[in-house]
């Protein structure tokens, strides 16, 4: 259980209250019922069930197959104190199961410790006492003095001032540093040396770095005087703190100074149904969701609630009547799925989703979808049809077909985007690909035969259907961007050689 241990030492480190644990799902800490920073993987059940050893006994088991929650109290050694450890069975048509560990000294009655075990060892009781015999664990209650710790804005240090004007000047999307080393810009899809000489992390945040020096990443929105709005995101790298972080546009760029097709702009006007937009990090995912939305909201009378992390783009309400209600993920509401399970209760109109992550939020997200709402979810995929695959994918066998069947009736469109530096000097082009749902792309989804939407793509071109290497041949013949260039983010180079040859024959 040593991975285990080592989640436990992270929740001591922060000075966290419980840790939650689940099948396919991302480990989560809490501090008074607000996330902590902790950016994990999900588990698979193979690993979790390594990860709890002895925990998971034939009683829990036991337990979890009759559909009941199973509770104990173990002691962990170095001092980490006594945890309650609660099992709970998922629901009959989900797969899996939760634990949650609650360590005794922050529940309004603690769990009288076990008996001492060995040093840097896990062990559960080994006569469990009966569920009744414990305090039901504290219902999570949110903060409010950690929660607006969390959203109060921090002051962007002179240094990092001194990085953003600089980059700004340069039209850097991203700017690189580690700890003691040279910081780096990406200028249009290029890393490009910003300023030599090494860099203190703890000089560059401040306040913030916090984050970069704990066991964990963070994630954090500012403001800058001379790059406007920021996506911050501190990590640890080989041991050593580092920063990356994202400059985005002082205002949402319309559809069409993004580059889009006057064609697409009528997805602003659905009424209901799920829109994805998917590509590679860094291909503007989050920066067309936004525009999508803003272009909404100028349009029509909605209420428009967001669920970002964190949030990147101030929507502009003025000279409209809609309303708009933005929620950050460990701030506003602890996790998206929690964020989407509320959305239902508070009459929105669209929804915009920073990130499906999970199989709870996609299904969350189609079910919004399915009862009236228009849902803009990102994803990352590399086209349309592998962004299918990997939402029916996010499930086990036996429930996939029903995801077939929801997804073939909610989807609307799906846009998989690409970012490519400008054969013509600054700036980068767009590439898209489309896929609009229609009777055979519905067919095809319900059927489970992803691999024919390419086909069905290429025959449904007046219905506003692209297909990415069609967009990369069309940008290559304007002279937009270079052949070298194409071929690297073209997803089948055949077809691409094939629409390059075609439109060479029609010059």
């Amino acid at each position: 259980m040593n991975a285990l241990h080592s989640l436990l030492k992270m929740v001591a480190a922060q000075q966290a209250d419980e840790l939650r644990l689940g099948v396919e799902r991302a480990p989560v800490v809490l501090t008074g019922g607000v996330p902590g920073n902790l950016t994990l993987a999900e588990t698979g059940e193979r690993v979790l069930r390594q990860m709890l050893g002895s925990l998971l006994s034939p009683q829990a088991e036991a337990s979890l197959a009759r559909g009941e929650a199973y509770s104990f109290a173990h002691e962990v050694g170095e001092g980490f104190g006594v945890y309650q450890v609660k099992f709970i069975p998922r629901a009959k048509h989900e797969v899996g199961f939760d634990v949650t560990l609650t360590n005794a000294r922050h529940r309004a009655a603690a769990v009288a410790p076990t008996a001492a075990v060995p040093p840097d060892k896990l062990v559960a009781s080994p006569v469990p006492p009966p569920i009744a015999a414990l305090a039901p664990p504290a219902a999570p209650v949110v903060s409010v003095a950690a929660a607006a710790a969390r959203r109060a804005p921090l002051t962007v240090t002179q240094a990092l001032e001194a990085l953003l004007a600089q980059a700004a000047a340069l039209h850097a999307s991203d700017i690189h540093v580690r700890q003691g080393e040279a910081a780096y810009a990406r200028i249009d899809g290029q890393l490009t040396l910003l300023r030599a000489g090494a860099h203190d992390i703890r000089e560059l945040l401040g306040a913030a770095s916090e984050g970069a020096t704990a066991h964990s990443s963070a994630d954090l929105a500012l403001s800058s005087p001379s790059a406007g709005r920021l996506r911050l995101h501190t990590f640890l790298a080989g041991g050593i703190p580092a920063l990356a972080v994202r400059l985005l546009p002082p205002e949402i760029p319309s559809l069409s100074a993004l580059g889009f097709p006057n064609e697409l702009k009528d997805l602003a006007t659905l009424p209901n149904g799920l829109v994805l937009l998917t590509g590679p990090a860094g291909s503007g995912k989050s920066t067309t969701a936004a525009a999508l939305c803003q272009e909404l909201i100028r349009q029509r009378s909605v209420m428009l609630l967001t669920l970002e992390d964190p949030v990147e783009y101030a929507f502009d309400t003025r000279h409209t009547n809609s309303i708009v209600r933005q929620r950050q993920i460990g701030a506003d509401v602890p996790d998206f799925a929690t964020g989407l399970r509320d959305a239902l209760r508070e009459d929105p109109d669209v929804l915009l989703i920073g990130e499906m992550r999970d199989a709870e939020s996609i299904s969350l997200a189609l079910t919004a979808a399915e009862t009236g709402h228009l849902v803009f979810a990102t994803l990352h995929s590399r086209s349309a049809a592998s962004a299918i695959d990997r939402i029916i994918d996010a499930y086990p066998g036996p429930r996939q077909q029903q995801l077939r069947v929801q997804l073939s009736e909610s989807l609307r469109a799906v846009i998989a985007q690409r970012l490519l530096p400008h054969a013509r000097g600054s700036g980068r082009a767009l590439a898209l690909e489309v896929l609009r749902r229609n009777s055979a792309v519905a067919n095809l989804i319900r059927e489970g035969k992803t691999p024919q939407l390419t086909s069905a793509m290429q025959s449904s071109r007046k219905e506003g259907m692209v297909l990415l290497e069609r967009s990369l041949a069309d940008l290559c013949r304007s002279g937009a961007i270079d052949e070298r260039q194409a071929f690297a983010a073209a997803n089948d180079q055949d077809s691409l050689m094939e629409y390059l040859h075609a439109s060479r024959k029609t010059q």
